[in-house]
């Protein structure tokens, strides 16, 4: 349930004609009183003698009790309560008492003093309702409507479990403003998945993603099909940006703008430059293959986690903040069979990227260059090297959107945990598409490795991690983690200290298969090939690995492991 109270206004009368007509988009269906100060007050909606101008002028009636003077300028109070799309629809006696109780909470009406402002509930749709009050008492005082917001917002909360609806976490002002029901409404009409705030918000956010200067990021908007506004000074600075779809029009056909600060906290122009400031020294490096991108974002998330575990608050927050910019490039560039998922996953994460906990930008540079790398390298294939390297990057992703659903739950920001929560299992999906043809591939050689060879694994494995070997042991993604550490072997490392480092530097109780999750810190660690269809025989890779298994132990290195 979800409680807005909007600006004061000056027109009682003026709000009564939008509320008790058609709407500006005909979404208006059956406007009726619900509930009011009086029982006995006219409903134009269902009482055909009734008028809107009674109803005004009965709402209005307190403000004749005091002299012009202190009237106040605003008087017109107006709050709507929306229900989730999800919930059931309530009946209207149901929706009386949500007014009762929601006038009761802000100041509006106090029934056990018997003194209270005049107010109406008027229901047009089947999922909201839109309360009007005047500001004067009938004792001619003025309520005090100090904290009102957080009030009517702390009564929803108690009616969500009373009435058994979507339980919505508290608020802290820092999430995107929600489009409204017009909005919504034009968006079904015209056929949109999204309203066109939350398009414009999804590609600012993506032309954002790695950009350096605003040189970049106007061009990126303008490469996207974006019309834009620039507001610039006298002085010739530019001070901000608005932008538009091009067939998003209003009713005298001009394209309908919003300013970067309305679609989100962290899209105005000021904010943005925060993340350029902080690059200015960052090394600019050449645009590269889509696999070599994605290792290094691997790479890059897979620091990036510790930090969030373990760094300071303001740093922690910049990386999150920053790894909301790597899902949106590795959205933008993925291949067509993780590509909706991943784009989930990046709306999804857009609220737990922002707190109060101010970000510290600058630390954050290396994630924000692996998200420069994967927009300048391209879409990738999702096949070959691309598609296992894409598993990695979200592997390692997943890893670090769940250190940040943690991070945010110690601080009790619930909206945000929930959000990167939510952004997890999106990742999940993604990974289990982009990982199907990879894993398969590395399984089928796990299975052909020769028996001598598979033993010493196992005996590797149970050195490495005694207590995780049985469960790593009967999980179908051994034999892809046996191939794995044939690679590593036969590229000199000591598989059982790459094993053990791989599975003591993160948690991985939110993995589904720790088989899986340790093949691919196994291959980034070792710089092995992501993919690999294209190996060498199974018989030569074993007569490699096991020549070097004869060498003496100092022959071989773990250590290489610890400078990737």
């Amino acid at each position: 349930m979800i409680p807005r109270i909007h600006k004061r206004g000056q027109r009682t009368l003026g709000l009564l004609y939008y509320l008790y007509g058609p709407g500006k988009y005909e979404e208006h269906t059956d406007p009726h009183l619900v509930a009011s100060w009086d029982h006995n007050a006219p409903d134009p909606g269902r009482d055909e003698s009734a008028t809107l101008k009674q109803l005004q002028q009965l709402l209005d009636q307190p403000l004749e009790n005091i002299d012009e003077a202190e009237r106040p300028k605003k008087h017109v109070w107006h709050l709507s309560v929306r229900n989730a799309a999800e919930d059931r629809i309530l009946s209207d006696e149901e929706w009386g008492d949500i007014a009762r109780r929601m006038v009761a909470a802000a100041g509006i009406d106090d029934p056990d003093q018997g003194a209270g402002c005049r107010w109406a509930a008027v229901r047009h749709a089947d999922d909201h309702i839109h309360i009007v009050a005047t500001l004067v008492r009938e004792d001619g005082y003025k309520p005090d409507l100090d904290h009102d917001a957080a009030r009517v917002q702390a009564q929803a909360r108690t009616l969500e479990v009373k009435l058994g609806l979507r339980r919505l976490n508290k608020g802290d002002g820092t999430a995107a403003q929600r489009p409204t029901s017009a909005e919504r409404h034009k968006a079904e009409r015209q056929g949109r998945e999204r309203t066109a705030r939350e398009e414009l918000r999804e590609t600012v956010r993506r032309a954002v993603a790695g950009a350096t200067s605003e040189e970049e990021f106007f061009d990126r908007l303008a490469a996207a099909g974006l019309l834009i506004r620039k507001r610039a000074a006298p002085s010739g600075d530019l001070l901000g940006y608005k932008v538009a779809l091009p067939d998003d029009r209003n009713a005298q056909d001009e394209p309908v703008f919003y300013p970067g600060a309305r679609l989100a906290p962290d899209l105005s122009l000021p904010r943005i430059r925060e993340r350029w400031s902080a690059d200015s020294h960052a090394p600019n490096t050449a645009p590269s293959g889509a696999a070599s991108a994605r290792r290094r974002t691997a790479s890059a998330a897979w620091q990036a986690v510790l930090v969030v575990e373990h760094g300071d608050d303001t740093v922690a927050a910049a990386y999150i903040a920053a790894a909301g910019e790597v899902l949106d490039a590795l959205a933008k560039t993925s291949a067509a069979h993780t590509r909706r998922e991943l784009r989930e996953a990046a709306w999804a994460f857009e609220r737990a990227s922002r707190s109060h906990v101010r970000a510290e930008r600058g630390h954050d540079r290396a994630l924000r260059q692996a998200a420069r790398d994967l927009v300048r390298s391209g879409p990738a294939l999702g096949r070959g090297e691309d598609g296992a390297t894409t598993a990695m990057a979200i592997d390692m992703l997943f890893f670090l959107i769940t250190a940040a659903a943690h991070w945010h739950a110690k601080k009790n920001h619930a909206q945000q945990a929930a959000a990167a929560r939510q952004a997890a299992e999106h990742l999940r999906a993604a990974y289990q598409a982009a990982a199907a043809q990879p894993l398969g591939a590395l399984y089928q050689r796990g299975r052909r490795l020769n028996r001598p060879l598979r033993q010493r694994q196992t005996a590797v494995l149970r050195e490495a991690l005694p207590e995780l070997a049985e469960q790593i042991l009967a999980e179908p993604g051994w034999y892809a983690l046996a191939a794995t550490l044939a690679d590593a072997e036969s590229a000199d490392h000591d598989p059982a200290v790459l094993l053990a480092e791989a599975a003591g530097r993160r948690e991985m109780e939110s993995a589904e298969s720790v088989s899986d999750v340790l093949v691919w810190r196994l291959r980034r660690a070792a710089g092995l090939p992501a993919d690999t269809t294209d190996v060498a025989p199974e018989g030569h890779g074993a007569e490699r690995s096991t020549r070097r298994a004869q060498r003496p132990a100092q022959g071989r290195s773990g250590s290489r492991s610890r400078r990737q």
